[in-house]
């Protein structure tokens, strides 16, 4: 590896992506410390004390590492490019009745694209970040699998990356475990990136309330969608909703209705305001269709079958699935129920640890039998 090298750094002022920096910076690349600036915790309305990614805080943990090992440290704004396509798409989604993922978005189609334009600019061989996950270019292709510490794989949240972009990434954590992160960090005297909290909220919605965040979002919108029924899967009306956009696939708590005996967000039907409830048994499904295609390992697996394991939120161990792709959409054929099937979400497929592709939930089915 030449020491001319230069790699541009993502670095958030967390512990896993100031250590990719200095690991980065140890092998002897020429680094380049860089901190995005998507959000300001002012424009949410929530009365949260700032933290996470974004804030003043972390930028000047982040600036500080760099100068400490003296290497150059930036700040870039895409705040307005952020909130055009992320947020936008956030509130979109919840008035279609669906529930999104924006930390996915946001990694896939700004941070990525933000970082190798600047990269360009800074004449940086590479971009690097502190992702959990594995790359490396096999049969033409650059192919992303799950990290080591399989308790902190973060390959879910890459599927969307483009292959342009994955041949200029490298992820310098995706050998280790969180545990040896740690253990770096106290040998080197950055005791207080280890004692640092780690956020897990969406930055723009600082206090995890977003609904609040949507009525403050969408003016009009609780007067829009007041007064929608909450039916069972047979059409019984059994009460009313605040608004379909407030619910989620999935959701058992904060319904206000009592039944004696547990129910389920099965459905969300936007067009009649309608929130369908429904059993645990009733909110399985066996298979969905995947749409917006991204393609990792494979440029396309059109007119072939194959087994998976498929992964429909960041949190799912994952279920072994037949897929089928049919044009930009995916067949995805569970061998067993799977609960909580979200339209909106991601999905992603794994051919062992790899990450097959992935794509956007539109909508899944009771069908038992691949066609």
């Amino acid at each position: 590896m030449s020491k001319k090298e230069r790699v541009l750094v993502a670095m958030s002022g967390g512990i896993d992506s100031s250590l990719a920096a200095v690991l980065l910076h140890e092998q002897g690349y020429e680094v380049i410390g860089m901190t995005m600036k998507t959000w300001d915790y002012a424009s949410s309305g929530s009365s949260k004390k700032e933290t996470g990614c974004c804030s003043l805080d972390s930028i000047n943990d982040a600036r500080n590492i760099a100068v400490n090992l003296g290497f150059p440290h930036y700040i870039l704004d895409i705040r307005e490019e952020f909130g055009d396509y992320v947020i936008d798409h956030f509130t979109d989604e919840y008035l279609a009745g669906r529930t999104p993922n924006p930390c996915v978005l946001c990694n896939t189609h700004i941070k990525w694209d933000a970082l190798l334009r600047r990269a360009d600019k800074l004449n940086c061989d590479w971009i690097a970040t502190g992702h959990y996950a594995n790359i490396r270019e096999e049969n033409g292709r650059f192919v992303i699998s799950r990290g080591k510490d399989i308790n902190k794989d973060q390959s879910y949240a890459l599927w969307g990356i483009s292959q342009e972009s994955l041949s200029r990434t490298m992820f310098p954590l995706g050998h280790l475990k969180k545990s040896e992160i740690r253990e770096m960090a106290l040998e080197k005297g950055f005791v207080d990136l280890v004692n640092k909290s780690e956020s897990y909220e969406i930055c723009f919605v600082p206090d995890n309330d977003y609904r609040g965040f949507l009525k403050r979002r969408v003016d009009g919108l609780e007067e829009e969608v007041a007064g929608g029924e909450f039916v069972l899967e047979d059409g019984t009306v059994v009460g009313a909703h605040e608004g379909y956009p407030f619910y989620t696939v999935g959701q058992r708590k904060g319904l206000g209705v009592a039944l004696g005996y547990p129910v389920y967000v099965t459905e969300i039907q936007k067009d009649k305001n309608r929130v369908v409830l429904g059993t645990f048994d009733e909110l399985a499904r066996n298979g969905m269709y995947v749409n917006k295609l991204n393609m990792v390992k494979y440029k396309d697996i059109i007119g072939d079958k194959k087994d998976t394991i498929t992964k429909v939120r960041y949190n799912d161990s994952g279920t072994p699935a037949v897929i089928e792709q049919v044009d930009d959409t995916m067949k995805v054929y569970f061998g067993k129920g799977v609960h909580a099937i979200a339209p909106g979400q991601a999905a992603v497929f794994y051919e062992d640890d790899d990450v097959l592709g992935g794509g956007w939930i539109s909508s899944s089915f009771r069908q038992n039998a691949i066609q």
